[in-house]
């Protein structure tokens, strides 16, 4: 009997010790278990995160302008773009896209995908800082799986340039037709005139000949010039670049003009050092030179002086000022004096004869050196024509 019982005794003390063994056993695989699934939401966390940057980082870099609304029609996403079109401080969540864009148009848009699938090719105008953008927007609205209202994107492209340039090509179409129009409409005049008996009279016959040959000339250069600023803006140009002695390729072109700064009573100075070496295309840069010079005759001073002289940036590169003694340019005319036709006084310049493409060309050929153009000017105190070009010496 009393064996028995210190054999049941035993059975149950090993019954214990494997229950609490297999207890122990199963608080392990708990624990590890529950390791195992903090590890995984960690890892699944990190990775969302990690996509949520590189989603936000893509978006980001977007040149568009990207805006995601709630049903509610407020802000979860913007990007960089957005906030720059529409001058707003990101991140722009929970706000409104009212309150973000402050622009009712944009929010009237959102407001229509609550009826419409997409809005495709809407434009609209905002003013910044006193400067018309003009934007164009597609927005598509998102619906959950139920068919539901899930919010909306937005994006915008910037049309603002394509229209500038759209108003430049319309300007320039304009300003060609009318330098043609005019000595056209001379040539045909005169030539009416001789067809008409004009030329039974010698001295007509003379006078009129010569306005006919005066005008042919106008068209011819301006057709020259139009055809030199196609080749430049097509990237077309060759230059030949030779280290160049500015101060001969700058002789030639006063030695070119002395009769016009004679009829004008203006002296022609050229003050650019001997040792001043550009590594430049001469025949381009005479034509700068000439252009520049050229100007400077018509619009200084009569009786004037105009001078043209050189130095050597730190940078190595060298630098040449063409400086008049006329009235000078206005500042807001400052901006635009490089553009094609832009004439500061229009009917002075029409009398003064010229293309209105001499400073537009200028500045082509300049840039197509590798070098920048400049007008530094005062009403009253003359104009300075500075450009840069890169530095040469001549081959020993």
């Amino acid at each position: 009997m009393e064996a028995a019982l210190i054999l049941l005794a035993a059975v149950a003390a090993a019954l214990a010790l494997a229950l609490a063994r297999e207890r122990r056993m199963r608080r392990g695989e708990d624990e590890r278990c529950r390791r195992d699934l903090a590890e995984q939401r960690a890892r699944r966390e990190a990775e969302l995160k990690e996509q949520s940057q590189r989603t936000s980082a893509l978006f980001d870099r977007m040149v568009e302008g990207l805006i995601v609304v709630d049903a509610g029609g407020r802000i979860r996403l913007a990007n960089r773009a957005a906030a720059g079109l529409f001058g707003f401080d990101a991140p722009a969540a929970g706000k409104t896209i009212l309150e973000a864009t402050r622009h009712h148009e944009v929010a009237a848009v959102v407001a229509r995908l609550d009826r419409e699938l997409e809005v495709l090719g809407h434009e609209l105008r905002i003013d910044s800082m006193g400067a018309p953008r003009f934007l164009q927007v597609n927005a598509l609205a998102l619906r959950d799986s139920g068919g539901a209202s899930d919010g909306a994107i937005l994006v915008f492209h910037d049309l603002t340039r394509l229209r500038q340039l759209e108003g430049v090509r319309q300007e320039f179409v304009a300003n060609v037709s009318h330098e043609l129009r005019t000595p056209l409409s001379l040539i045909k005049s005169a030539a009416e005139t001789l067809l008409d008996g004009g030329s039974a009279d010698p001295a007509t016959l003379v006078r009129f000949l010569n306005i006919i040959d005066k005008h042919a000339n106008r068209l011819a250069l301006l057709i020259d010039d139009l055809l030199l600023l196609s080749t430049l803006d097509s990237g077309g140009l060759r230059l030949n670049r030779q280290p160049l002695p500015f101060r001969d390729t700058v002789q030639d072109a006063i030695d070119d003009l002395q009769p016009r700064a004679l009829a004008r009573d203006v002296t022609l100075e050229n003050s650019v050092p001997g040792a001043l070496i550009a590594l430049a295309d001469n025949d381009r840069m005479r034509q700068v030179i000439f252009n520049l010079l050229d100007n400077a005759i018509k619009y200084g001073r009569p009786g004037g002086r105009t001078s043209i002289g050189g130095r050597v940036l730190p940078s190595g590169r060298i630098e040449i000022t063409v400086l008049d003694d006329g009235p000078g340019i206005p500042k807001d005319a400052q901006e635009r004096i490089f553009e094609r036709f832009y004439r500061v006084d229009k009917a002075r310049s029409r009398e003064q004869g010229g293309t209105g493409l001499g400073l537009a060309i200028v500045k082509h050929v300049i840039q197509a050196h590798g070098g920048d153009v400049r007008v530094e000017s005062a009403p009253g105190s003359g104009s300075a024509f500075i450009f840069s070009l890169p530095a040469a010496t001549i081959p020993q």
